[in-house]
């Protein structure tokens, strides 16, 4: 099925079983791996290496951020383009961002391969707990500019209609990258830096994988002779700040959790913290496929002038996005035990009584957090990088920086409450913003 067909002319409610189904799919295979990594790194190399990887993820990320950012606001003017018959203007963006995001992904990975020790230093870490940090950092730094390309190209293979390709090459990758993992630390007993190796190694295939439609001429995007000029850079780095500053602010946040954990607890602190992240890595991804899924759709409909449908459309996100997450909390609340002895078996249990005391707090955040999440995709597909921005800011840093301070006295018991009281004044902020716009949301379509 074409892109036009797809976005344009499929029903509303079919169109989002269509485009989110497989969406959530590739994020629930991606959000598997994600906990199995956290499973065989805690079981087969222990609790000093498990802890380590969480010091560390919140750089991994961070390297990944910038080509999000360009990949993220590069597809949402590809789509828009689209629905205003622009082809031509489309595949130039495309063309550029490709380009971009290599050099970018050069650039980043270089600096944090050299500053990988410093910045773990100043987290506080010290000794093997250091050493383990460093070398899982360094893996990806130096596989940044054939990875860092891979979510891109998940986006730019949705808007050419190739849903269910990109289904199946995120499904790859998590199967490539779990089996890997688990040949190199179960079988080969290989140390912290091949659970590193493993991922970037299913990320390079899919990424060669995904190459292959654009390359062949087969996708509606194609590559051209790339022209850049300054707006198309900026329109490119407005529509790809929400998510950018998610990730940098939402890094911020989890480096400064971090320093602070590894001073209160040390690393039973940082490892309980681990748990909450791979508990929220699952969730939200799924959140995140259904809702990103749908952008190129929500993004050519509003390009094209028909208004109304872009709501149908997102009625179908808030209401899936909603039960999804309230399902989630449900989940977390009544089995925090057997979430963390996943993570934590080996442990004693004065340690999984208090990892299991996080998590049940920690359910209280999918409560709410699920319509702040819809209404900032919301944003980002119609245009409106500012709401978005915002919305993405206060999420991942404001309010959790702010809950800090609010919070202190309570402890470590105020840090597994920061989740939920930043969820709850998230929803507060989209509920203002959304009420804001609500004369240009709900304008009549154009034809």
């Amino acid at each position: 099925m074409n892109s036009e067909t797809l976005f344009a002319r499929t029903a509303p409610l079919k169109l989002f079983f269509l485009a989110s189904i497989p969406g959530a799919v590739s994020m629930l295979a991606s959000a598997l791996y994600q906990t199995l990594d956290g499973v065989f790194v805690g079981r087969f190399l222990g609790a000093t290496a498990f802890a380590a990887v969480n010091l560390a993820m919140p750089f991994v990320i961070i390297n990944f951020s910038l080509a999000d950012l360009i990949g993220v606001g590069a597809a949402v003017p590809i789509a828009i383009a689209l629905g205003k018959k622009k082809e031509k203007e489309a595949h130039n963006i495309f063309t550029c961002a490709c380009l971009m995001i290599v050099l970018a992904g050069i650039a980043v990975g270089s600096i944090l391969y050299g500053a990988a020790p410093t910045l773990i230093r100043l987290m506080g870490a010290e000794g093997e707990f250091a050493v383990l940090a460093v070398q899982y950092m360094r893996v990806y730094a130096l596989c940044s500019p054939i990875t860092t390309i891979v979510f891109a190209m998940d986006n730019f293979l949705r808007i050419s209609g190739m849903i269910r390709g990109s289904m199946f090459l995120n499904l790859l990758m998590s199967a490539l990258s779990g089996a890997l993992e688990f040949l190199f630390l179960g079988v080969l007993g290989w140390g912290i830096w091949s659970a590193a190796l493993a991922t970037c190694t299913g990320m390079a295939v899919c990424v060669l994988l995904a190459l292959l439609p654009f390359l062949r001429g087969k996708a509606a995007l194609k590559f051209c002779r790339p022209r850049f000029s300054c707006a198309m850079i900026r329109q490119i780095a407005s529509c790809g700040s929400p998510n950018f500053l998610n990730n940098i602010a939402g890094r911020i946040t989890s480096i400064l959790m971090n320093f602070i954990l590894v001073r209160l607890g040390g690393e039973t602190a940082v490892s309980v913290y681990g748990i909450l992240m791979y508990a929220e890595g699952f969730i939200q991804p799924l959140l995140y496929g259904m809702c990103d899924s749908l952008q190129p759709a929500v993004g050519y409909n509003w390009g094209a002038g028909k208004f109304s449908r872009v709501r149908a459309i997102e009625k179908c996100c808030f209401t899936a996005s909603a039960a999804v997450s309230l399902l989630a909390a449900a989940a977390l609340a009544a089995f925090p035990s057997q979430v963390a002895a996943l993570f934590m078996g080996d442990s004693g249990r004065e340690v999984l009584v208090l990892a299991a005391g996080a998590l049940r707090l920690f359910a209280l955040t999918f409560v709410t957090r699920w319509f702040s999440f819809a209404t900032q995709s919301y944003m980002l597909a119609v245009e409106k990088p500012l709401p978005a921005s915002l919305i993405s800011v206060s999420t991942a840093l404001i309010f959790p920086v702010l809950l800090v301070v609010l919070l202190w006295p309570f402890g470590l018991t105020g840090i597994w409450l920061n989740f939920a009281g930043t969820s709850l004044l998230a929803g507060t902020l989209s509920l203002g913003i959304l009420f804001r716009l609500r004369k240009e949301l709900f304008r009549p379509d154009l034809q």
